[in-house]
């Protein structure tokens, strides 16, 4: 989405956080987050990751009638992990929309157990809209939950107590055992 007139771009110093009472109700509050490098240190802390580079975070947030309000964003970022088998770097390109509406009397279930929402984009108003806090929890969500480097393969592991023979992954498998039955009487038959 090109920066035009009328675009809020956040960059240090200016906050990432906006009024709502500030945003513009006829026309569209385009935004675009270029985040710092302290910024970009606390969320490699937060998420727990190697690196992160060439993080953008742009869109727009519209009134929705009167009260309501409407985000769309682009999240790109990529993002760098410890491969889950051998702890090399794994370097992972994340593009993604990021939509959430932001509504004036959106109530919380105050039951012990509630039904999720059929829309889970739907969040209460609030004073301030927090870019900062959307993005992070994008990049969250979108992280690869277990990446693992080209090549990298588990293996297996073999564990049984002192002279006994160990159990392997083919043991395990329910129908391994029928499969060696029946070429035991297929090679009687013939």
């Amino acid at each position: 989405m090109p920066l035009i007139q009328g675009t809020i771009s956040l960059t240090s110093p200016a906050p990432t956080r906006l009024a709502v009472a500030d945003l513009a109700q006829n026309r569209p509050n385009l935004f675009e987050l270029i985040l710092t490098e302290p910024q970009r240190a606390k969320l490699v802390a937060e998420l727990d990751l190697l690196g992160l580079r060439k993080v953008r975070f742009a869109g727009e947030i519209v009134a929705q009638g009167r009260r309501d309000w409407r985000l769309y964003a682009k999240l790109g970022a990529t993002v760098v992990q410890p491969c889950v088998v051998t702890l090399d770097p794994v370097t992972t390109r994340i593009d993604t929309d990021v939509a959430r509406i932001y509504e004036a009397n959106f109530v919380y279930p105050d039951e012990t157990e509630a039904e999720m929402p059929d829309d889970e984009t739907r969040e209460p108003l609030r004073e301030e809209i927090d870019l900062h806090e959307i993005l992070a929890e994008a990049l969250a969500l979108n992280l690869p939950g277990y990446p693992r480097a080209d090549g990298a393969d588990l293996g297996e592991a073999v564990f049984s107590e002192p002279g006994k023979a160990a159990m392997r992954d083919e043991d395990a498998r329910p129908f391994a055992g029928l499969a060696a039955l029946r070429e035991k009487f297929e090679d009687k038959e013939n």
